[in-house]
């Protein structure tokens, strides 16, 4: 089912956590234990610095690669979908109606000429008793 880009979320672009293991956040990637802290200045100024960067990066790369990327992708998909139907399930269904075909021949071979061996093998050793005895 498609969805009209005009009610895309602009929000929340990740609603089923797709990407959950890639957030870096600075609360997630820096801290300094107790007794070893930066100065306060320089705390801040890196917070800034790192949140700025990765933000301004990330822009710079969705500008350059998110349209390229979408068409490679969606290109990629498109074509495993027409492999997925057009190819590879129909193979496998007629595999299938093969082995089946295979599968009623092979277990008339076996009935034919395994049954009546294992049958009578059967029967010759069912009267067989053990017991165990104390020395």
């Amino acid at each position: 089912m498609a969805v009209d880009p005009e009610s895309l979320n602009m929000e929340m672009r990740d609603p089923n956590n797709l990407n959950e293991h890639v957030r870096a956040l600075w609360e997630d990637l820096i801290g300094e234990p107790t007794g070893t802290h930066s100065m306060d200045g320089v705390w801040r100024c890196s917070y800034k610095v790192f949140n700025s960067c990765k933000t301004c990066c990330y822009k710079v790369m969705t500008v350059l690669c998110a349209v390229p990327a979408s068409i490679y992708w969606g290109c990629c998909f498109a074509a495993l979908s027409f492999d997925m139907i057009w190819c590879t399930t129909p193979a496998i269904k007629a595999y299938l109606m093969q082995f089946g075909a295979c599968k009623m021949l092979w277990s008339s071979v076996v009935r034919t000429c395994c049954d009546p061996c294992c049958e009578s093998m059967g029967r010759c050793l069912s009267d067989i008793k053990v017991t165990q005895t104390k020395e």
